[in-house]
């Protein structure tokens, strides 16, 4: 398997620097702040992207167990919400929720929360997170 890569950048100070992230060797380079990340500043973080990985990772296992079982799904859409928090003299990201949605025909509600519970807990984010950050989900077939 590949290993991935992706680099950062940071000038100045921690209130007043700007950082850039590159996406893979080529992809698109985005900027943020303190602004951007601790505060309500338009913009992206670090979080986003996590958040953006995980939702990513989580669509692909529900996917991928889904047409396990035999009943694979036309769309799986989920989005993820990052919490950071302030905790002790540091910041640290406490929870995200995968919020997913899919169409699934032919499955029953029970399959289908079966199914969305072992993605949860399978899905290699979920398991890079897991034991250091509260994990929830909320599927529901559509």
């Amino acid at each position: 398997m590949p290993t991935k890569r992706s680099s950062a950048a940071w000038k100045g100070g921690l209130r007043s620097g700007q950082g850039a992230y590159m996406l893979g060797p080529s992809g698109p380079q985005v900027t943020y702040g303190f602004p951007t990340r601790f505060e309500t500043d338009s913009g992206t973080s670090p979080e986003e992207l996590l958040a953006a990985a995980h939702a990513a990772c989580y669509s692909m296992a529900l996917a991928a167990g889904l047409e396990r079982g035999g009943t694979p799904a036309t769309e799986v859409k989920t989005t993820a919400a990052c919490t950071i928090e302030k905790v002790g003299e540091g910041f640290k990201v406490t929870r995200m929720l995968l919020t997913a949605r899919a169409k699934v025909p032919g499955i029953a509600k029970d399959a289908f929360a079966k199914a969305a519970a072992a993605a949860k807990d399978g899905c290699p984010i979920s398991g890079a997170l897991k034991g250091n950050v509260e994990i929830s989900l909320d599927a529901a077939l559509e």
